[in-house]
């Protein structure tokens, strides 16, 4: 009986000590409490607590965590109610900070970031937020980070999600935007036909250009080849002019060496006579005596010699 006795004893030891042995798994930290005070966190790994003594008070998770806060109503400088929702991206650093530094640790991030909003979005008009979100985003993750560090908390990133104006500021910013666009249209119109007219202008000009040019060259063409012309007409002219010379210097050559007589000198006398009656002459002149025809070719004879 008393075997049994131990033997239960040692199996309720062993279960205790068992349920006593604890994994950490990774990216988590224990916060361990010992008679109800703070004794130690354990990082990953195995651990083995007390029995009856020491506790879990807290389990916490080191990775990146993202908190999606709902919007929150913000009002701007120039009196402009928007509603405005952000992210807030955190991690936990130290465990014993995060689990005894604040009671509800996010409600009191949302709520710390929903002051840090209003009090941004006071000093800002409607027109600054809508265009100042990194500055915003900035200003907020630095306040944050440094409200929450005795938490335990380091705030890695804050992103504004939307920022929702009222309805009829959506719609007076709609049309703005349609205006601009309209106007933008507009301007970019007139400049490509502005670019067209440029264009066409300057095409017609070079075509006139050109056209000119082509004429000039056209001119001096014509020009050369008339000026070709009458320089080979003229050197026609002049080789005909040189050969009728050549051969009446070869006639009168051939006369000279034939010696002819004073008969046939007056024959030719005679043909001149002739030739010259059947031309458009009015007078005519003939020596009286046929001596004197004797004598003008005794006269072209001693010439021919």
């Amino acid at each position: 009986m008393i075997y049994v006795i131990f033997g239960i004893l040692a199996l309720l030891f062993i279960i205790l000590i068992v349920s006593n042995i604890k994994v950490v798994p990774q990216s988590k930290a224990f916060v361990i409490e010992r008679l109800g005070a703070y004794s130690t966190t354990w990082d990953t790994g195995l651990h083995v607590k007390v029995p009856f003594i020491d506790r879990i008070a807290k389990q916490v998770s080191l990775k990146e965590q993202v908190v999606d806060f709902p919007p929150q109503p913000v009002i701007t400088k120039d009196n402009v109610t928007m509603q405005i929702d952000t992210i807030v991206f955190f991690q936990i650093t130290d465990p014993k900070l995060y689990a005894y530094g604040v009671e509800r640790p996010i409600m009191a991030i949302e709520n710390l970031t929903a002051t840090t909003l209003r009090n941004i979005i006071g000093e800002l008009e409607l027109d600054h937020t809508l265009t100042s979100r990194d500055t915003i985003n900035a200003k907020i993750r630095g306040i944050l980070d440094e409200a929450t560090d005795p938490w335990g908390i380091k705030v890695n990133r804050v992103e504004l999600k939307n920022i929702l104006p009222p309805k009829e500021i959506q719609d007076a910013m709609e049309k703005q935007m349609k205006a601009e666009r309209q106007r933008r249209e507009a301007i970019l119109t007139a400049e490509g036909q502005k670019e067209s007219q440029i264009l066409v202008a300057q095409g017609h000009k070079e075509s006139q250009i050109l056209q000119a040019q082509a004429d000039k060259e056209a001119a001096i063409l014509a020009a050369e080849a008339e000026r070709e012309s009458k320089i080979r007409k003229a050197e026609g002219e002049a080789q005909a002019i040189l050969k009728v010379e050549e051969a009446r210097a070869k006639a009168i050559e051939l006369i000279n060496d034939a010696k002819p007589g004073e008969g046939y000198l007056k024959i030719k006398s005679l043909e001149a006579f002739e030739a010259a009656a059947d031309g458009q002459a009015t007078k005519l002149i003939i020596p009286g005596q046929l001596e004197g025809i004797a004598s003008v070719a005794a006269a072209a004879k001693e010439i021919l010699k």
